[in-house]
């Protein structure tokens, strides 16, 4: 339980960080793609719609698990603060806020990573939406 101690915050904080940069970079991709596609570059629907849907959904797992890695962290650290308290025999509420306090800020950051990345997934999706479209409604005329 000691390693736990020392690397939980890092574990938690460096996975939750990962996760973020990946959307982030992804989403920038993206969106300098979609900002330099025409839709007439495509043969057909299809091929539109899986040019325009590359790593959206990466994107959107990401989004959709950062708050779960942040709860693990949450719940972990709440373990570590009970194991502390028992060990220490110190059962005083100060101990107990301050650990339970502590360890809420893992699932904040969670929630931090998963909200603009569903917002950047959405944005993306409705840009692959509309050039798909577009693409569809050329291949109809």
């Amino acid at each position: 339980m000691h390693w736990l101690i020392h690397w939980l915050d890092p574990l938690i904080f460096g996975t939750l960080g990962t996760m973020g940069f990946i959307v982030l970079w992804l989403s920038l991709e993206r969106w300098l793609y979609f900002r330099s596609t025409d839709p007439d570059r495509f043969d057909s629907p299809e091929a539109a719609r899986i040019e325009t849907t590359r790593n959206l959904t990466l994107i959107a797992s990401l989004a959709a698990n950062a708050p779960y890695v942040g709860l693990l962290g949450t719940v972990l650290a709440i373990m570590l603060t009970f194991w502390q308290i028992g060990e220490a025999g110190n059962l005083s509420t100060q101990a107990i806020m301050l650990g339970l306090a502590m360890a809420l800020k893992a699932t904040a950051a969670g929630i931090l990573v998963a909200i603009p990345g569903t917002l950047l997934y959405n944005v993306l999706l409705r840009k692959a939406e509309v050039i798909q479209l577009q693409v569809q409604a050329r291949a109809q005329n």
